[in-house]
């Protein structure tokens, strides 16, 4: 078995939770990325992986080729064409993808907890790896994110639990199956199902077809979890299961009693029986129905449903999901991961219902690879639709005009290509007591920042 790794795509999310676990277990790590960032350059700093930026060809010429001592861990960001790639294939080098080489280093073995779905994935993955370190079992994990209750995105853990965030976009350039196919767990949420991904993936049924693949690996002795209502899960269900099935939401097995509006507090059902109450941070009730989930997971694994409940009222959510930036004239900035329409409307909602009549302001950038198709458009206006004021930004290379969206709102809106405008027409519009929320799966061009900037000038003003 080879020690040496050479990561290329080193700066998402997932390729540095793998670089990570490999360092902890004893691996040499390098690695190669465009534009790395915050917080994953941070991590890879603080974990001693060096890495170089860019894709040159030249940071092989160190490298063996076939039967070398190096292995070519490959992002699903490499394409064939990429100089680099071509290089790699033409010297016969060693390579694998980042979900193979993690389910058979550092997987096999372990009882791995699974979270996969459309929405929820790295908000569900982060509460169950609390819940599992809150009760002592010391797990390992990679999420998609960074929780505030590790301050890291994945980590190789003690014990035999392994938390992975099962993401259905596909494994590379030379496997076009999902990622999750590589995990083979034991426990699998299936959180939701809607169609997302449309670089990769046709149609919803083409999604359906991967998540069927998943079912099929789930032991007998597993567990899956689903929600009580999703018609498209249903359909991938009816195709073939074999490992038993619990629900969670209206009906389900796991449900929720009496709640504030906000989703702040709820009680939870087992089995039409009161568990218990959950008080805390979060709110809205797709977090709710993420929380039942996570108990119900860590449940499986032998933790108390009690004792779950005492972590939830711990749990400190996950950086850029509804993340407070800061505080200034009177007006909270949050950074928000928004990627869907379903997404955008969940958390809008939610933080309307804590909020109450206090305004609510909104700036999107499209920047997901499906947004930026214009996949969803059409919804994205009714997504909107708690926001007071929406600021509306154009990617340079999205294919379609954001101005169609604007055209469909009930409420005031500001569309355009420039950060720096945008900010400086938000800020200017801003009033104490306003809620703003920035949603984009990328940077924003440090909008966050730019804002809170021109909001503590307004306040000497």
């Amino acid at each position: 078995m080879k020690r040496t790794i050479h990561i290329l795509g080193i700066g998402g999310t997932f390729m540095g939770g793998i670089a990570q676990l490999a360092r902890a277990a004893g691996y040499t790590v390098s690695g190669a990325d465009r534009n790395v960032y915050p917080p994953m350059s941070d991590q890879l700093a603080a974990a001693g992986i060096p890495w170089v930026e860019g894709y040159e060809p030249s940071q092989l010429d160190g490298f063996d080729g076939a039967g070398g001592d190096v292995e070519m861990v490959v992002g699903n960001v490499i394409r064939r064409g990429m100089p680099i790639t071509e290089v790699m294939l033409d010297r016969g080098m060693d390579y694998t993808s980042g979900p193979e080489w993690l389910g058979r280093n550092i997987l096999r073995g372990r009882w791995v907890l699974a979270v996969a779905g459309t929405h929820g994935k790295t908000t569900t993955s982060a509460m169950l790896a609390w819940i599992l370190e809150y009760a002592g079992l010391a797990p390992g994990f990679l999420i998609g994110g960074v929780p505030n209750n590790f301050g890291i995105s994945a980590r190789l853990g003690e014990g035999p639990f392994f938390v992975v965030e099962a993401d259905e976009y596909d494994t590379a350039f030379f496997d076009k199956r999902s990622k999750f196919v590589h995990y083979r767990p034991r426990t699998a949420i299936l959180n939701n199902l809607e169609f997302d991904h449309a670089d990769i993936f046709p149609d919803l049924g083409a999604i359906q077809t991967q998540f069927h693949h998943l079912v099929r690996m789930i032991p007998g002795a597993g567990l899956i979890l689903r929600p009580s209502r999703d018609a498209a899960l249903d359909a991938v269900l009816e195709r073939g299961c074999w490992t038993p099935v619990e629900t969670f939401g209206a009906g389900g097995v796991w449900s929720v009693g009496p709640s504030s509006p906000d989703g702040s507090s709820f009680e939870v059902m087992v089995d039409g029986q009161r568990a218990g109450e959950v008080r805390w941070s979060q709110l809205g009730e797709h977090n709710v129905h993420n929380g039942l989930a996570a108990l119900a997971a860590a449940r499986h694994a032998g933790v108390p449903v009690a004792v779950g409940i005492e972590a939830l009222a711990r749990f400190t959510g996950v950086k850029r999901r509804l993340e407070v930036r800061g505080v200034a004239h009177g007006v909270t900035v949050y950074d928000d991961f928004a990627h869907h329409p379903t997404a955008i409307r969940t958390t809008l909602d939610g933080l309307r219902a804590r909020v109450g009549g206090a305004r609510l302001l909104v700036a999107l950038d499209p920047r997901s690879n499906t947004m930026r198709m214009g996949v969803h458009a059409d919804l994205l206006a009714p997504s909107l639709a708690e926001a007071d004021a929406v600021w509306l930004f154009q990617p340079e290379d999205a294919g379609w005009d954001v101005r169609r969206v604007a055209d469909a709102l009930d409420c005031p809106s500001w569309s355009g290509s420039v950060v720096e405008a945008m900010v400086d027409d938000l800020a200017a519009q801003a009033r104490p007591g306003d809620h703003v929320v920035l949603m984009s799966n990328g940077s924003f061009g440090g909008a966050h920042g730019r804002l809170l900037d021109a909001l503590r000038a307004r306040e000497g003003m």
